[in-house]
C-alpha cells in the first residue's frame, strides 16, 4: 500500500470519525480503528474514497502494539498516527475509583504513548512521521469532575514534549486539545447547545474544526512538541465544574 496513510484510533464515531472523514476528503487512505463500533466503522469506510477498518481493544496493550506492527509491515507511506480513542467515565476528586482510574490511565495515556513509540520506531513514510495525541482543554482549565479522565490526559500531555525530544529530526509529535464539542453521557442536545458556548467567543466549537486542525498538524510546519487548543478559548476561562453540569 503506497498511498499516504493515516490511522485514526476511535475513528468510527464522534470526533475520531470527523478526523478520518477530513483526511479522506483530502485524498488520504484512512485506517479506521474501532473496538465495539465495527458497524459504524464499516459505514464510514464505505463513504470514503480509500479506507479500511482495523479492530482491537486498546485496553489490551499487546493487541494495540500488534496492530501497529501489522500496519507498519504492510503500509509503505504511513505518515500519521492520530490517537483519538479514549474512555471518559465519571469520578470525582474526593474519591478516586481505582478501576476507573486504571482504565483511564491505561487506555488514555499508557497505550497511546506505547503506540506512538512503536509507530515512530517501525513505520515507513516518504515525508516524515507525525503523531497527534488528542488531549483536552482541561489541561489548562481543570475542574474536579471526571478526575481519572483528566488525570490521564495530563499524563498523555506530558509524553508529547518527551517524545518530541527523542524523535528523529524528520518526525513531529503534537497535542491536539479540543474543548466541549459533542454532547456527553446523558447530556441533552439542548443543554450541549447552551453549555458548549461557555467560552471566550461564545460559540460552539465544531468537530469539523478539530478535524481541520488535525489535518493542519499532519501537513503544516508547526514545531514538534506543541499542543494546539481548538476550543473557542474555553481553556482560558476558570470553570468550577465540567460544562455538562453547568446548564441552568
Amino acid at each position: 500500500m503506497s498511498e499516504k496513510t493515516v490511522l485514526v484510533t476511535g475513528g468510527a464515531r464522534r470526533i475520531g470519525a470527523a478526523i478520518g472523514r477530513r483526511f479522506g476528503e483530502a485524498g488520504w487512505h484512512v485506517v479506521i480503528h474501532c473496538h465495539r463500533s465495527f458497524t459504524d466503522a464499516q459505514t464510514l469506510a464505505a463513504e470514503l474514497p480509500s479506507a479500511e477498518v482495523v479492530r482491537c481493544n486498546l485496553a489490551d496493550g499487546a493487541a494495540a502494539l500488534a496492530m501497529i506492527e501489522d500496519l507498519a509491515a504492510r503500509i509503505e507511506d504511513w505518515r500519521v498516527l492520530v490517537n483519538s480513542a479514549s474512555v471518559f467515565r465519571p469520578d470525582e476528586a474526593r474519591q478516586l475509583d481505582e478501576g476507573t482510574n486504571w482504565e483511564a490511565m491505561h487506555v488514555n495515556a499508557a497505550v497511546p504513548a506505547m503506540m506512538a513509540q512503536a509507530y515512530l520506531r517501525l513505520a515507513r513514510s516518504y515525508a516524515g512521521r507525525r503523531v497527534i495525541q488528542l488531549t483536552d482543554q482541561k489541561l489548562a482549565n481543570p475542574n474536579p469532575d471526571f478526575f481519572s479522565y483528566t488525570m490521564s490526559k495530563h499524563a498523555l500531555a506530558a509524553t508529547i514534549p518527551m517524545l518530541a525530544m527523542a524523535a528523529a529530526l524528520e518526525d513531529r509529535i503534537y497535542g491536539l486539545a479540543p474543548g466541549a464539542i459533542l454532547a456527553s453521557h446523558e447530556q441533552s442536545e439542548e443543554d450541549a447547545e447552551l453549555t458548549h458556548r461557555f467560552n471566550l467567543l461564545g460559540r460552539r466549537t465544531g468537530a469539523d474544526e478539530v478535524a481541520d486542525a488535525a489535518l493542519f498538524l499532519a501537513t503544516g510546519p508547526l514545531v514538534s512538541g506543541q499542543t494546539l487548543f481548538v476550543d473557542s478559548g474555553q481553556h482560558l476561562l476558570a470553570q468550577p465544574r465540567d460544562v455538562m453540569y453547568l446548564a441552568g
